[in-house]
């Protein structure tokens, strides 16, 4: 497995779980009028959702065994390269805490799944997970990452997987290394210089020599026009 391989999954065989998620689903989009919470600034957080995040950040819901397990997992759907760090660097199991509490309706889910590493590393190799070499923890991965070629026997496994792989995506391209790994730069402003001359000379056009000192100047770009009274441009 690698990253590349990791991210088609995650928008092919993943998308039903995504809904699970991203609080996009039918029901939880469906929230009656007095469950929105009042009193927010625009930009900002309501004293609501700024009393229940530290509510749930005070709580711990994965035992140390399964953050073990969570980082050695996170760390193969989203390993480091060259260009980014590993999902552990950049606290993606710490994201996965906060969400089991903000959507605790996915915890039993989560920690079954958990669990079953447990019984497949005993079935397979007669120890604990945690246990395993990377090899082993590799041949229990290819048995569900893969929704196509899966054996009918791991479609929970398969199904869990892929809600793990959603949520340390979720997790990774939250963050700046995510971000810049996709090449993702925001609401910034953008600059045209027109179309490029050997495009022009292509086609045959040439910029008109008489507007060249009105045209905007790459060195330029930085200068805010002036205009007088009547509309015109004086610099």
């Amino acid at each position: 497995m690698n990253r590349r391989e990791n991210l088609k999954l995650l928008f092919t065989g993943t998308v039903g779980t995504g809904l699970l998620l991203t609080g996009c689903s039918p029901e939880e989009q469906a929230l009656p009028e007095n469950a929105l919470l009042a009193g927010g600034t625009i930009g900002g957080r309501t004293e609501e959702e700024k009393q229940r995040d530290q509510a749930l950040l005070s709580e711990t819901f994965f035992t140390d065994d399964e953050r073990k397990k969570l980082s050695t997992l996170v760390d193969i759907i989203m390993p480091k390269d060259s260009e980014s760090p590993a999902a552990t660097e950049i606290g993606v199991v710490d994201f996965m805490e906060f969400m089991m509490k903000d959507q605790p309706e996915n915890q039993t889910r989560m920690r079954g799944g958990l669990m079953w590493l447990d019984f497949e590393a005993d079935e397979k190799f007669g120890k604990a997970f945690n246990e395993l070499s990377e090899s082993e923890v590799i041949q229990i991965v290819d048995e569900v990452a893969w929704p196509d070629t899966a054996k009918p026997e791991y479609e929970g496994g398969v199904r869990w997987f892929n809600m793990l792989r959603n949520l340390t995506c979720s997790g990774y391209f939250s963050t700046e290394p995510g971000w810049k790994y996709m090449g993702y730069v925001g609401n910034t402003p953008n600059a045209w210089d027109g179309v490029p001359q050997e495009v022009m000379a292509k086609h045959g056009f040439q910029l008109e020599e008489k507007y060249l000192s009105i045209y905007l100047k790459p060195e330029d770009r930085g200068t805010i026009v002036q205009w007088d009274d009547e509309g015109n441009v004086t610099g």
